[in-house]
């Protein structure tokens, strides 16, 4: 589908962005002074992934800024907020940068908006874009290839959703009376902000790390190292970490278990499938069964610059539980059943699900916890 801007009919009102909530991911983009960096850059979105986005809403603004569309530098803001539309709203993306340039550009927020959607609808990567309410943005991306995503995952492996310039973070080294608790979430955070190309210094003294309450003892010593970890890093900073027994459980009901088991039974069917003799191959044979697994794989980039900019590392937690979850309804349909000879779709639900453990090797490695292949 070609791009193009369409008005909702009128009373239609735009996604709400104010405040977040658990699956609403906001991405912070800085914003460049106009005529920094490369001459004559232009981020082509190609097959698009959300992230991909908020470079593209940074570029036109400043397009609109130098081609004196919409005043002068003044009007460019410091950063950009785009997160998912709510239930209800329209398109799967929204931003309300256009009431950021109003000011400085002296003019209604709905011309602005009017004015970027001219430009983000030349991006090949954005089916459609929408001005709704006093202003907002909203994008319906074009549909990505599942081929070209498990690739780039592959290709990336435990780097996928790294930004320019991300890193691996730096040795911490903390003081004797620094708590296990406030060491796991902020070496967390850290190596999530690394990731991203962010520092992690001034920070920490404005991040306050709720302690694990006196009740639970020594938890690293009754739970292990990594069960630990995952419950304190799990919820956020200020609030104090829960520890049951249900921690050490090792079925279904122990969301811990649930991302290391699924993560081992991804390495487990590349196992089997050399042993059937068959490779995987990125394709389009993920299935219905796969979409979801596909849709938060490729909004794996966007959770990790959100859970960066918010310090937040129970962002990852949540978002590696449901690529878990969908990894373990996907891997009965990776492996052929009987006399069923393996074809292209199964080598292609098999890479998707190589890609998934990938993701969750990567996101278990920046928690601290191993990601083990046998379980």
């Amino acid at each position: 589908m070609s791009a193009r801007v369409r008005r909702p009919a009128e009373g239609c009102e735009g996604a709400s962005l104010q405040g977040a909530r658990p699956g609403v991911f906001r991405v912070f983009v800085h914003m460049a002074k106009p005529g920094a960096g490369r001459c004559g850059f232009s981020p082509r979105l190609g097959d698009v992934i959300p992230a991909d986005l908020s470079r593209a809403v940074v570029h036109a603004v400043r397009r609109a800024v130098e081609g004196g569309e919409l005043g002068g530098a003044g009007s460019v803001p410091e950063r950009v907020v785009v997160e998912r539309t709510r239930p209800g709203g329209v398109g799967e993306y929204a931003t309300p940068v256009a009431f950021q340039v109003a000011k400085g550009a002296a003019r209604a927020p709905r011309d602005v908006a009017d004015v970027l959607a001219r430009l983000l609808a030349e991006e090949p990567g954005i089916a459609r874009v929408d001005v709704t309410g006093a202003g907002f943005l909203n994008f319906t991306l074009a549909a990505r290839s599942e081929a070209a995503l498990v690739r780039e995952v592959l290709g990336a492996g435990v780097r996928y959703g790294y930004a320019a310039g991300g890193r691996a973070a730096d040795p911490f080294c903390w003081a004797p009376s620094v708590g296990p608790r406030e060491r796991a979430v902020r070496e967390a955070a850290g190596r999530i902000a690394a990731s991203q190309g962010q520092s992690y210094g001034q920070e920490r003294a404005a991040m306050a790390v709720a302690p694990v309450a006196r009740r639970d003892g020594d938890v690293i010593a009754a739970y292990g190292q990594d069960a630990a970890r995952w419950a304190m890093v799990g919820v956020p900073a200020r609030e104090t970490p829960a520890f049951t027994p249900g921690l050490l459980v090792q079925d279904e009901s122990n969301e811990f278990f649930r991302v290391r088991y699924a993560h081992s039974r991804a390495r487990a069917l590349s196992r089997n499938a050399e042993q059937l003799g068959f490779d995987a191959e990125p394709g389009e044979g993920g299935g219905t069964g796969g979409r979801e697994l596909v849709r938060l794989i490729a909004e794996y980039p966007l959770v990790l610059e959100a859970a960066a900019h918010h310090r937040a590392p129970e962002r990852l937690v949540r978002h590696l539980v449901a690529v878990a979850d969908a990894l373990l309804d996907h891997q009965h349909h990776v492996l052929p059943r009987g006399d069923e000879k393996p074809s292209a779709a199964h080598r292609a639900q098999l890479a998707l699900a190589e890609a998934a453990g990938t993701v969750l090797a990567g996101g278990l490695a920046l928690l601290g916890v191993d990601a083990p292949d046998f379980l």
